[in-house]
Protein backbone atom coordinates (compact mmCIF):
# COMPACT_ATOMS: atom_id res chain seq x y z
CA UNK A 1 0.00 0.00 0.00
CA UNK A 2 1.23 3.65 -1.21
CA UNK A 3 1.88 6.36 1.29
CA UNK A 4 0.37 9.76 0.45
CA UNK A 5 1.08 12.62 2.79
CA UNK A 6 -2.14 14.05 4.43
CA UNK A 7 -2.38 17.13 6.23
CA UNK A 8 -4.12 18.11 9.28
CA UNK A 9 -7.28 20.08 8.27
CA UNK A 10 -6.62 24.22 9.21
CA UNK A 11 -8.42 27.29 8.82
CA UNK A 12 -7.40 30.15 6.78
CA UNK A 13 -8.91 33.00 4.67
CA UNK A 14 -9.98 32.87 1.47
CA UNK A 15 -6.86 33.79 -0.45
CA UNK A 16 -4.46 31.84 1.60
CA UNK A 17 -6.35 28.32 1.14
CA UNK A 18 -5.86 29.03 -2.68
CA UNK A 19 -2.63 30.11 -2.43
CA UNK A 20 -1.72 26.78 -0.49
CA UNK A 21 -3.53 24.55 -2.59
CA UNK A 22 -1.82 25.95 -5.68
CA UNK A 23 1.58 25.89 -3.52
CA UNK A 24 0.84 22.24 -3.32
CA UNK A 25 0.36 21.22 -6.89
CA UNK A 26 3.39 23.14 -8.24
CA UNK A 27 5.37 21.49 -5.40
CA UNK A 28 4.22 17.88 -6.80
CA UNK A 29 4.98 18.85 -10.31
CA UNK A 30 8.09 19.26 -9.68
CA UNK A 31 8.21 16.33 -7.88
CA UNK A 32 9.64 17.75 -4.42
CA UNK A 33 6.21 16.49 -2.30
CA UNK A 34 4.46 13.14 -2.11
CA UNK A 35 0.68 12.85 -3.33
CA UNK A 36 -1.28 14.82 -1.01
CA UNK A 37 -4.44 14.97 0.60
CA UNK A 38 -5.64 18.03 2.51
CA UNK A 39 -8.41 19.27 4.46
CA UNK A 40 -9.29 22.60 5.37
CA UNK A 41 -11.90 25.18 6.36
CA UNK A 42 -12.65 28.77 5.95
CA UNK A 43 -12.67 32.10 8.53
CA UNK A 44 -13.98 33.92 7.53
CA UNK A 45 -16.73 32.66 5.35
CA UNK A 46 -16.09 33.11 1.68
CA UNK A 47 -17.58 32.64 -1.92
CA UNK A 48 -15.05 30.84 -4.42
CA UNK A 49 -15.16 31.67 -8.54
CA UNK A 50 -14.32 29.14 -11.17
CA UNK A 51 -10.82 30.25 -12.97
CA UNK A 52 -13.02 31.89 -16.29
CA UNK A 53 -16.06 33.57 -14.37
CA UNK A 54 -17.35 36.81 -14.65
CA UNK A 55 -17.57 37.80 -10.59
CA UNK A 56 -19.74 40.92 -11.41
CA UNK A 57 -22.46 38.11 -12.77
CA UNK A 58 -21.82 35.63 -10.30
CA UNK A 59 -21.66 37.35 -6.99
CA UNK A 60 -23.67 40.13 -5.19
CA UNK A 61 -19.97 42.02 -4.44
CA UNK A 62 -21.57 44.90 -1.99
CA UNK A 63 -23.22 42.04 -0.30
CA UNK A 64 -20.08 39.50 0.70
CA UNK A 65 -18.07 42.99 1.58
CA UNK A 66 -21.51 44.11 4.02
CA UNK A 67 -21.37 40.36 5.83
CA UNK A 68 -17.57 40.08 5.84
CA UNK A 69 -17.38 37.77 2.99
CA UNK A 70 -13.90 37.30 1.29
CA UNK A 71 -14.42 36.46 -3.02
CA UNK A 72 -11.61 34.69 -4.53
CA UNK A 73 -10.37 32.96 -7.36
CA UNK A 74 -10.07 29.59 -7.83
CA UNK A 75 -7.35 27.80 -10.27
CA UNK A 76 -9.97 25.32 -10.94
CA UNK A 77 -12.86 25.53 -13.30
CA UNK A 78 -16.21 25.06 -12.38
CA UNK A 79 -19.01 27.24 -10.87
CA UNK A 80 -19.35 29.39 -7.84
CA UNK A 81 -19.53 28.22 -3.80
CA UNK A 82 -20.45 29.43 -0.93
CA UNK A 83 -18.10 28.66 1.63
CA UNK A 84 -19.79 28.89 5.08
CA UNK A 85 -16.89 28.96 8.11
CA UNK A 86 -19.02 26.69 10.53
CA UNK A 87 -20.95 24.56 8.37
CA UNK A 88 -18.52 23.23 5.66
CA UNK A 89 -14.99 20.94 5.15
CA UNK A 90 -13.06 21.45 2.03
CA UNK A 91 -10.30 18.68 0.87
CA UNK A 92 -8.40 19.00 -1.79
CA UNK A 93 -6.35 15.95 -3.32
CA UNK A 94 -3.56 16.45 -5.68
CA UNK A 95 -1.72 13.69 -7.15
CA UNK A 96 0.43 11.98 -9.91
CA UNK A 97 -2.27 10.97 -12.77
CA UNK A 98 -0.98 7.91 -13.29
CA UNK A 99 -1.11 7.06 -9.53
CA UNK A 100 -4.85 7.31 -9.46
CA UNK A 101 -5.01 4.75 -11.64
CA UNK A 102 -7.59 6.38 -13.83
CA UNK A 103 -8.08 6.53 -17.79
CA UNK A 104 -9.68 9.97 -18.06
CA UNK A 105 -11.07 12.81 -15.92
CA UNK A 106 -14.46 11.47 -15.16
CA UNK A 107 -12.12 8.08 -13.24
CA UNK A 108 -10.30 10.90 -11.53
CA UNK A 109 -13.49 11.95 -10.44
CA UNK A 110 -14.75 8.93 -9.49
CA UNK A 111 -11.72 7.49 -7.47
CA UNK A 112 -11.86 10.56 -5.54
CA UNK A 113 -15.16 10.80 -4.62
CA UNK A 114 -15.36 6.95 -3.47
CA UNK A 115 -12.88 8.37 -0.89
CA UNK A 116 -15.90 10.89 0.42
CA UNK A 117 -18.91 8.15 -0.34
CA UNK A 118 -16.88 5.92 2.21
CA UNK A 119 -16.30 8.74 4.74
CA UNK A 120 -20.54 9.27 4.33
CA UNK A 121 -21.22 5.68 4.68
CA UNK A 122 -19.38 5.59 7.68
CA UNK A 123 -21.54 8.47 9.06
CA UNK A 124 -24.53 7.01 7.93
CA UNK A 125 -25.47 8.69 4.81
CA UNK A 126 -25.30 7.05 1.28
CA UNK A 127 -24.20 9.14 -1.59
CA UNK A 128 -23.84 8.48 -4.92
CA UNK A 129 -21.36 9.49 -8.15
CA UNK A 130 -23.33 11.72 -10.32
CA UNK A 131 -20.87 12.37 -13.52
CA UNK A 132 -22.36 15.96 -14.63
CA UNK A 133 -22.99 17.25 -17.73
CA UNK A 134 -21.93 20.42 -19.77
CA UNK A 135 -22.31 23.08 -17.14
CA UNK A 136 -21.29 21.26 -14.11
CA UNK A 137 -18.69 19.29 -12.82
CA UNK A 138 -19.47 15.65 -11.50
CA UNK A 139 -20.66 15.79 -7.73
CA UNK A 140 -21.80 13.49 -5.32
CA UNK A 141 -25.57 13.06 -4.48
CA UNK A 142 -28.21 11.94 -1.95
CA UNK A 143 -31.35 11.07 -3.36
CA UNK A 144 -30.73 13.30 -6.25
CA UNK A 145 -29.77 16.24 -4.04
CA UNK A 146 -25.72 17.45 -3.92
CA UNK A 147 -24.18 17.07 -1.10
CA UNK A 148 -20.74 17.90 -2.36
CA UNK A 149 -19.14 19.21 -5.22
CA UNK A 150 -15.53 19.63 -6.93
CA UNK A 151 -13.49 21.16 -9.60
CA UNK A 152 -10.00 20.07 -11.20
CA UNK A 153 -6.66 21.69 -12.87
CA UNK A 154 -4.55 19.50 -14.65
CA UNK A 155 -0.46 20.52 -15.25
CA UNK A 156 2.14 18.28 -16.31
CA UNK A 157 0.66 14.87 -15.52
CA UNK A 158 -0.40 16.76 -12.32
CA UNK A 159 -4.00 16.82 -10.96
CA UNK A 160 -5.56 18.86 -8.11
CA UNK A 161 -8.95 18.52 -7.46
CA UNK A 162 -10.69 20.26 -4.80
CA UNK A 163 -14.28 20.51 -3.77
CA UNK A 164 -16.79 20.66 -0.52
CA UNK A 165 -18.93 18.88 1.61
CA UNK A 166 -21.91 20.12 3.15
CA UNK A 167 -21.98 19.30 6.63
CA UNK A 168 -24.94 22.36 7.34
CA UNK A 169 -26.39 24.36 4.82
CA UNK A 170 -27.54 27.85 4.68
CA UNK A 171 -29.44 28.47 1.83
CA UNK A 172 -30.64 31.80 2.91
CA UNK A 173 -27.21 33.18 3.39
CA UNK A 174 -25.88 31.38 0.59
CA UNK A 175 -28.25 33.35 -1.73
CA UNK A 176 -27.98 36.44 -0.39
CA UNK A 177 -23.99 35.92 -1.62
CA UNK A 178 -24.90 34.87 -5.12
CA UNK A 179 -26.52 35.83 -7.99
CA UNK A 180 -29.03 33.33 -9.88
CA UNK A 181 -30.02 35.29 -12.92
CA UNK A 182 -33.21 33.53 -13.44
CA UNK A 183 -34.92 34.12 -10.15
CA UNK A 184 -37.36 37.19 -9.28
CA UNK A 185 -36.89 36.84 -6.02
CA UNK A 186 -34.87 35.31 -3.06
CA UNK A 187 -37.40 32.47 -1.82
CA UNK A 188 -37.81 31.44 -5.50
CA UNK A 189 -34.51 30.34 -5.40
CA UNK A 190 -34.49 28.69 -2.20
CA UNK A 191 -37.10 26.43 -3.19
CA UNK A 192 -35.50 25.36 -5.97
CA UNK A 193 -32.52 25.53 -4.21
CA UNK A 194 -34.09 22.67 -1.43
CA UNK A 195 -34.71 20.29 -3.87
CA UNK A 196 -30.99 20.16 -5.23
CA UNK A 197 -28.72 21.02 -2.22
CA UNK A 198 -28.78 18.95 1.10
CA UNK A 199 -26.37 18.25 3.84
CA UNK A 200 -24.79 15.39 6.26
CA UNK A 201 -27.02 17.14 9.25
CA UNK A 202 -30.28 17.14 6.61
CA UNK A 203 -29.66 13.61 5.84
CA UNK A 204 -29.12 12.52 9.69
CA UNK A 205 -31.47 14.68 11.04
CA UNK A 206 -29.01 15.39 14.14
CA UNK A 207 -26.35 17.66 13.96
CA UNK A 208 -22.77 16.27 13.66
CA UNK A 209 -19.31 17.97 14.64
CA UNK A 210 -16.72 19.02 12.18
CA UNK A 211 -14.01 16.49 14.19
CA UNK A 212 -16.27 13.84 13.41
CA UNK A 213 -16.43 14.64 9.82
CA UNK A 214 -12.61 15.19 9.67
CA UNK A 215 -12.48 12.10 11.24
CA UNK A 216 -14.37 9.79 8.34
CA UNK A 217 -12.73 11.19 5.67
CA UNK A 218 -9.32 10.28 6.46
CA UNK A 219 -10.65 7.07 6.79
CA UNK A 220 -12.84 6.77 3.94
CA UNK A 221 -9.96 8.32 1.90
CA UNK A 222 -7.26 5.45 2.65
CA UNK A 223 -10.65 3.21 1.80
CA UNK A 224 -11.22 4.95 -1.50
CA UNK A 225 -7.79 5.75 -2.54
CA UNK A 226 -6.61 2.74 -1.37
CA UNK A 227 -3.66 4.27 0.49
CA UNK A 228 -1.92 4.72 3.46
CA UNK A 229 -2.80 8.57 4.25
CA UNK A 230 0.51 9.61 7.14
CA UNK A 231 0.22 13.06 8.72
CA UNK A 232 2.71 15.36 8.03
CA UNK A 233 3.29 19.53 7.56
CA UNK A 234 3.63 21.75 4.28
CA UNK A 235 7.56 21.81 2.93
CA UNK A 236 8.96 25.20 3.43
CA UNK A 237 9.49 25.35 0.11
CA UNK A 238 5.42 24.91 -0.24
CA UNK A 239 5.36 27.86 2.30
CA UNK A 240 7.47 30.13 0.74
CA UNK A 241 5.81 29.35 -2.32
CA UNK A 242 2.15 30.21 -0.73
CA UNK A 243 3.20 33.52 1.03
CA UNK A 244 4.41 34.68 -2.96
CA UNK A 245 1.23 33.29 -4.13
CA UNK A 246 -1.16 35.02 -1.42
CA UNK A 247 1.03 37.94 -1.98
CA UNK A 248 1.23 38.75 -6.02
CA UNK A 249 -1.90 36.49 -7.27
CA UNK A 250 -4.97 35.33 -4.80
CA UNK A 251 -5.48 38.77 -2.08
CA UNK A 252 -5.33 40.66 -5.66
CA UNK A 253 -7.84 42.33 -7.03
CA UNK A 254 -6.17 41.62 -10.47
CA UNK A 255 -6.91 38.23 -10.34
CA UNK A 256 -9.72 37.84 -8.06
CA UNK A 257 -11.85 40.47 -10.11
CA UNK A 258 -10.10 40.18 -13.76
CA UNK A 259 -8.48 36.81 -13.76
CA UNK A 260 -5.03 38.24 -14.62
CA UNK A 261 -1.86 37.93 -12.45
CA UNK A 262 -1.96 34.21 -13.40
CA UNK A 263 1.85 33.28 -12.55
Amino acid sequence: MDEWRLLKCQTNDAFWNMATDEAILRARINDVVPNTVRFYRWNPSAVSIGKFQNVENEVKLESCKKCGVDVVRRMTGGGTVYHDAQDELTYSVTARKTDLRARDITEIYVRIYAGLAEALKTLGVAADFNEGNAKTCPNLTVSGKKISGSAQCHKSGIVLQHGTLLVRVNLERMFELLRVPWAKTCTEIINVARSRITSITDELKRDVSLNDVESALVDGFQKGLGNKLVYSGLTRYELGLARRLFEAKYSTSDWNCKGKNED
